[in-house]
Parts: structure tokens; C-alpha cells; sequence
């Protein structure tokens, strides 16, 4: 099989290797698609040839145990669930070398759609037992969490935290699609101190992100220059329009990859930051809720080692 050549990882380490299994599926029962995908997801397990083992979680951080107690016993293990439930997987297995591979069963699926993963269950199956593996690396938080693509303040996490449960339930991604629209139009501001490796800057922003993964919305936009999943390195995104006309701009911008300074931009790369806002904000990361800022990343480099789908399947 061909080696994981993407534009944007390193000369890949680790070869394309096929899953043969025993594999432990580790499902979230309570996510919006868990349940239901549950079946489809064994089922083509099975037609692959691939033992599973599928177990379900039954509160907030027992896929982690689950991972950490039998995780390292299988082939790899695989997530079905929303982002919360991949990264207590992810951040559990973290430095062991286990393989990961993300079944999307969320809401936003934003791990999985950052991955190139199809968001049909049984493709992505399909596309992970037969794919390539990418070590990426990780932010890890002062309370020992772990994110793969970001952690935020501003709108990202009130578009999380406003997003009413019955639209999720009933429009998928587009309901965050709906709520963040209204944020960047309200352009609701707050001032940031940002510590990156021990330098500070300060300004007005709508919105801070510590990024991993440089691209959202299937690729449509990139967050920076530069970003790298898999560089040793995370990278400080600073929104900060002083009107809508310049919350438009940002957005134009960013979807043509124009990274030219400007006032209302800032990007600086950095292994260690502290973000504090005025007033306090509410703080995510891929996806979660974290409770008010202020919040501590460091990286870890290459810590993850995910399942990913062929070359092919991966634009950027």
C-alpha cells in the first residue's frame, strides 16, 4: 500500500497499514448518531474480515478508562461517538503508540472531518481498516485534557455554548453554522492577554484559538499560515474586527488562504501559551466546553497516532 503523502505532514515514519484486527469499538450511546450507527458500523467491521468487539460507554470519561484498561490488547481501537468521546480515547492512549481510528457519530464531527473521514459510518470503516496512519500532535491542557484540532475562547466556544440541543439534534453541523454566523455578526468583544513561549501580547478580539489543524468546514477555511498538524508546534489565531465590515473580511480571507498582515489578524507559532481574557469567557476545546477562561496549552509533539483515510481521500 502507498505511504500517507499529504500536503502538510512531514515525509511520513510510519507506513500505510491495513487493520487486521481484533479491534475494540468503544461507542457513546448518547451521542446523536451512536446509538443507530451502532449495527452498521459492526456490520461492516465483519464484511472487512475485522473482529470487533464493541462496548458502550456509559458516562462522561469512561471511554477513556475503557481505552486505558483495554486498549493496548487490541489491533487498534476505534470511537464511535462525537468529539468528546475521540479525544478521551485519543488523549487516553496519547504516547502509547495504539492506533486510533475516529467513526463519526456526533453532531460536528469535527475531529473526523478535519481527518478527511467520510461521514458515512460504514465508509469510514471502510476508509480507516484500509487507510494510512499520521502521528499528529496534541495540546494538552493544565487539567491534563487533550485536544487534536483546537481550543478556543470567544465565538467558537459561544457558538458551543448557544446552540440550542434540538437544532443539533435536527440539523447537524448547520446548527452551529446558524449560531456562529450570529456571533461574528453581533461581534461581541473582550480583551486578551496572550502568553505564547513567555511573550505576551495583548489586544481587543472576538475571538482566540490555539489551532493544531489549520482548516475547518471541510477545507473552505484555513485558520493561518502555516499550521501543521504534525510540526511540534500550535499556533495563537487572534480575531479582532472592529466592525462587521472587518468580521466579513477575515472570513473572505481566510477561505482564500490570504495571510498578508493586517490590524484585525494576528498569528504566532509557540509551544507554550496562557490565554486570560477581560472579562472571563467560556473556553472550549474540539468541541467541549471547558467553563471560563483563563486557559494553559502545551504541545505534545507527534502524540497521537491516528487512522486516517488514503492519500486520495485527504485534500487540502
Amino acid at each position: 500500500m502507498a505511504l500517507l503523502t499529504v500536503k502538510g505532514l512531514s515525509p511520513p515514519d510510519v507506513p500505510s497499514s491495513p487493520v487486521r484486527g481484533p479491534v475494540l469499538l468503544i461507542i457513546n450511546p448518547a451521542s446523536r448518531r451512536g446509538a443507530r450507527q451502532r449495527q452498521a458500523a459492526v456490520t461492516e467491521f465483519a464484511l472487512r474480515g475485522v473482529e470487533c468487539e464493541a462496548v458502550d460507554t456509559a458516562a462522561a470519561g469512561h471511554a477513556a478508562r475503557l481505552a486505558m484498561e483495554r486498549g493496548l490488547a487490541f489491533d487498534a481501537v476505534f470511537t464511535l461517538g462525537g468529539d468528546g468521546t475521540a479525544m478521551e480515547v485519543v488523549g487516553a492512549l496519547a504516547g502509547s503508540g495504539q492506533r486510533v481510528g475516529i467513526l463519526p457519530g456526533g453532531t460536528g464531527n469535527l475531529v473526523a472531518r478535519t481527518l478527511g473521514i467520510p461521514l458515512d459510518v460504514r465508509r469510514a470503516v471502510s476508509s480507516l481498516v484500509t487507510g494510512a496512519e499520521a502521528h499528529i500532535d496534541l495540546g494538552r491542557l493544565a487539567d491534563g485534557r487533550r485536544f487534536a484540532f483546537a481550543a478556543g475562547i470567544g465565538v467558537d466556544a459561544e457558538m458551543i455554548a448557544n446552540t440550542p440541543h434540538r437544532w443539533k439534534r435536527r440539523l447537524g453541523m448547520a446548527a452551529y453554522v446558524v449560531t456562529a454566523g450570529r456571533g461574528v455578526l453581533r461581534r461581541d468583544t473582550f480583551r486578551v492577554s496572550a502568553t505564547v513561549d513567555g511573550q505576551l501580547h495583548e489586544c481587543t478580539a472576538s475571538s482566540v484559538m490555539v489551532a493544531n489543524f489549520g482548516t475547518v468546514l471541510e477545507r473552505l477555511i484555513t485558520l493561518g499560515p502555516d499550521i501543521r498538524e504534525d510540526d511540534g508546534l500550535l499556533d495563537l489565531c487572534i480575531f479582532s474586527p472592529a466592525n462587521v465590515w472587518q468580521a466579513v473580511r477575515i472570513i473572505w480571507r481566510l477561505a482564500r488562504r490570504d495571510f498578508r498582515p493586517t490590524s484585525y489578524l494576528l498569528w504566532v507559532q509557540g509551544r507554550e501559551f496562557r490565554i486570560e481574557t477581560d472579562p472571563p469567557r467560556m473556553a472550549q476545546a474540539d468541541g467541549e466546553l471547558l467553563g471560563m477562561g483563563p486557559i494553559e496549552v502545551r504541545v505534545e509533539p507527534r502524540a497521537a497516532r491516528l487512522l486516517v483515510p488514503p492519500a486520495t481521500g485527504r485534500r487540502r
